[in-house]
């Protein structure tokens, strides 16, 4: 079996865009993937596109043909939704195609709008990734629910507000040098703890911010890109998909992840690798107490061991296991059917030696992306590898 080859990437600043369309910010990401890419538009076979909020954001579904017709493709196109995770779906979707040979060049990507509607109506937009029978009409929302993980975890294993601020300071300083990033500004732990509480323990920079953008990336067969000689030595060698129950109240653990577990068990059997292999990873933080529970979930630390692994400068750039060097969720930003695309292109670049932080992780052969949807109902995992 031949592994699937990044061949390129596109993204817009994430960011406010309230004055653009959805349209026009996947047309920006496609188009300069496409051009990153040296790949001819006629090959393209296939769109995969990731999108969250269309309906309420933009009171706009079937967007997939939207953002064909925006790059300039004639291709079926089709639309994945998994709330947070709805482009590492898409993602997963193509690999599956091309490995099995029924397409050489797919385009996939993702956006979302959410600025437009303001803090209150994004806020009520991403709740619906919750179940609205038991959870929604109580009132909960994510930074809520985020919270009563955070509360189960210290309860479990110890851990306090500082760590979870090491992680926002960390990733943070990741996001300085991100010409795409949103919120590059360096922060102290001291700023985390003393910014204004969101739903405790999880202050204002636990979480990460809302965002506009888009992302791209021009997967091809391997043999399509031995043949028309493109650049192209980063493979995903490894996908994984899983769920779980919706509700928090329905489930056994409310400090672990299930579903990024079975996803990860997935990709790692699939690539053959495991967790020990593992050199950088990506991760799913939409709040502190997110990146805590996937790096466990990953394998990349025991149940209990993550809470402290920004502390002891583990995660850094410099440490041992680099986590989120594009700033993650938490830095860089957050639109939401972008992510997963956009998780994928800062591994390419910093497998590819193209990242800022490159020269910090000049050994990294494996990287493994994890995206989740809502709190981690969803998940895609996947493990990426320099190929020789």
């Amino acid at each position: 079996m031949t592994h699937p080859r990044v061949s390129g990437v596109g993204l817009t600043r994430f960011g406010e865009h309230s004055e653009r369309t959805g349209r026009d910010l996947f047309a920006e990401a496609g188009l300069a993937a496409l051009d990153d890419s040296g790949v001819d538009p006629d090959d393209v076979e296939a769109l995969f596109y990731g999108n969250f909020m269309g309906e309420l954001a933009e009171h706009q579904g079937h967007q997939a043909p939207l953002m064909a017709e925006a790059v300039g493709l004639d291709v079926p196109a089709t639309r994945f939704e998994a709330a947070c995770a709805s482009s590492g779906a898409a993602v997963r979707e193509a690999v599956k195609h091309l490995r099995s040979g029924e397409a050489d060049v797919i385009l996939v990507g993702g956006s979302e709008r959410m600025t437009n509607i303001g803090t209150a109506g994004a806020t009520d937009a991403l709740s619906i990734a919750a179940d609205d029978l038991y959870e929604i009409r109580a009132g909960m929302t994510f930074p809520g629910a985020y919270a009563l993980m955070a509360r189960a975890y210290f309860r479990e294993y110890g851990g306090t507000r500082e760590d979870l601020a090491h992680v926002a300071v960390k990733n943070h300083d990741h996001a300085m040098p991100n010409e795409h990033a949103q919120l590059r500004k360096e922060i102290t732990v001291e700023d985390a703890l003393e910014a204004p509480m969101v739903a405790e323990p999880l202050g204002l920079y636990d979480a990460c911010p809302i965002t506009d953008g888009a992302s791209a990336a021009v997967l091809t067969s391997a043999e399509y890109a031995e043949e028309h000689d493109l650049d192209a030595s980063v493979a995903i060698t490894g996908t994984g998909q899983g769920s779980d129950r919706m509700a928090l109240q329905d489930r056994d653990h409310l400090l672990k992840s299930p579903a990024a577990s079975k996803a990860a068990d997935e990709a790692y059997a699939d690539a053959g690798v495991g967790p020990a292999d593992v050199d950088v990873a990506e991760v799913h933080d939409c709040f502190t107490i997110a990146e805590v529970l996937a790096v466990e979930s990953l394998g990349l630390y025991e149940d209990g061991e993550g809470i402290i692994a920004a502390r002891e400068g583990e995660t850094h750039a410099t440490g041992e296991m680099p986590v989120n060097l594009s700033g993650g969720l938490k830095a860089k930003g957050h639109p939401v059917g972008a992510t997963g695309v956009a998780q994928i292109i800062s591994l390419t670049e910093v497998l590819d030696g193209e990242s800022p932080w490159s020269d910090d992780v000049a050994d990294a052969r494996v990287g493994v992306a994890h995206n989740a949807g809502g709190t981690v109902a969803s998940a895609t995992v996947h493990v990426m590898e320099v190929m020789e």
